[in-house]
């Protein structure tokens, strides 16, 4: 049998994590064959030597210095150049057939592309690759022929409902959301909560950028700017709904009026492994969701009064595509103020929604163009912070 042999950027964080975790359970069907990290050496060489890939890369000089000094660093692994061009390096090599676009950020823009242009097969994880330039990837993926396979639960939910449908018999693609750590709260209630607050996710463990933009709803928002790229179905035929028990992981309505949905556990390595094996199925590494035990599926509209950040992403998603860089942009800088303790937890939408007011540029065509109007968003948007800044 041979094996899927697989990149991953990212390989420190809770996706690569949990992508290795696959790996074990399947030794006999996945190798890996390169991986990236942040600046966490140490972890990415206890995966060096584990698991002896032929390429590595870090994000930084000093991480990659990190690496080489560490006791466990194999000298029989290339390490690669660091930042974007590191991770161009590990998403390119020629033996990888699957790369898992997991790093944070949107430092895998580039290197999604390259992989592309390579003809990998990409395993998406990350949300601001389609976010920032998803008219620049999905058409470089049809020319290529090359898969995109979701990762994000919701997008992989949705891929395994439509599997065999023809577009046409699609009327909408409803995502489902949790709601957060703040569901049901008013918006004076928000206005004093912390950080801390914030990152107690009720169902999903993930990583500190993510699930603040979980509890602002900017996740699920991002989320549908996903879903019109990969699925190709406009803002009208994508709904979200809360459904804070995370069991149903999204649904296809279509033209006949059935509504077919995926549930499951809440871990990551199911939708990791379907990315791996598809179009095959494997046993899976985790408990299967009992349906026996009393339960309970609650949907509800979400209130994007109290939560405005899915309202902008819908804005930026029925513009030009330009308004999606600056959205995602913005709120990178200001989700990183309020871990800081520097912005208020409503500020978060204001510096976004100011930013996105105050866009002029009309349209991003090129990566040149998408790197530009995102180095002016942050800069703007940082600037607006510093108007909202708390006193700490």
């Amino acid at each position: 049998m041979s094996k899927h042999r697989i990149a991953i950027l990212g390989s420190t964080g809770s996706i690569g994590q949990s992508a290795l975790s696959v790996v074990d359970t399947h030794a006999d069907r996945l190798e890996v064959v390169g991986l990236a990290a942040g600046e966490n050496a140490g972890r990415l060489a206890e995966q060096v030597a584990r698991y002896r890939p032929r390429v590595a890369a870090m994000s930084t000089a000093r991480a990659a210095e990190q690496l080489r000094a560490h006791a466990s660093w194999s000298t029989d692994t290339v390490l690669a150049d660091v930042g974007r061009d590191g991770l161009v390096a590990v998403a390119t090599h020629p033996d990888v057939d699957i790369v898992l676009c997991a790093s944070s950020g949107t430092d895998g823009l580039e290197a999604t592309l390259a992989a592309i242009e390579c003809g990998k097969t990409i395993a998406l994880a990350n949300k601001e690759v389609l976010v920032m330039a998803g008219g620049i990837v999905t058409e470089a993926a049809r020319r290529k022929g090359v898969p995109i396979l979701p990762v994000d639960s919701e997008h992989n939910a949705i891929h395994q409902c439509l599997h065999g449908r023809a577009p046409a018999e699609v009327k909408r693609l409803v995502l489902t959301a949790s709601g957060g750590p703040f569901r049901g709260r008013t918006a004076s209630q928000l206005e004093a909560v912390t950080a801390a607050d914030a990152l107690r996710h009720p169902t999903w463990q993930m990583g500190r950028k993510i699930t603040i933009d979980s509890a602002t709803l900017m996740n699920k928002g991002l989320e549908v700017i996903e879903a019109h790229w990969l699925f190709d179905v406009g803002p009208a035929q994508i709904d979200v709904v809360v459904h804070p028990q995370s069991v149903v992981h999204s649904m296809v309505e279509f033209v006949d009026g059935s509504l077919i949905a995926q549930l499951g556990v809440t871990d990551m390595r199911l939708p990791i492994q379907y990315a791996f094996s598809y179009p095959e199925r494997w046993s899976a590494p985790v408990p299967p969701l009992d349906l026996t035990q009393p339960r309970r599926l609650d949907f509800d509209v979400p209130d994007t009064e109290v939560f405005p950040c899915l309202a902008l992403a819908y804005r930026a998603l029925r513009g030009d595509g330009s308004q999606a860089v600056v959205l995602n942009a913005a709120n990178e800088v200001a989700v990183a103020r309020f871990l800081d303790g520097a912005l208020a937890f409503p500020g978060i939408a204001q510096v976004i929604e100011r930013t996105m007011d105050a866009q002029g540029t009309a349209g991003v065509r090129t990566l040149a163009e998408v790197r530009a109007l995102d180095s002016w968003a942050r800069d703007y948007a940082s600037e607006i912070a510093r108007g909202l800044q708390l006193k700490v």
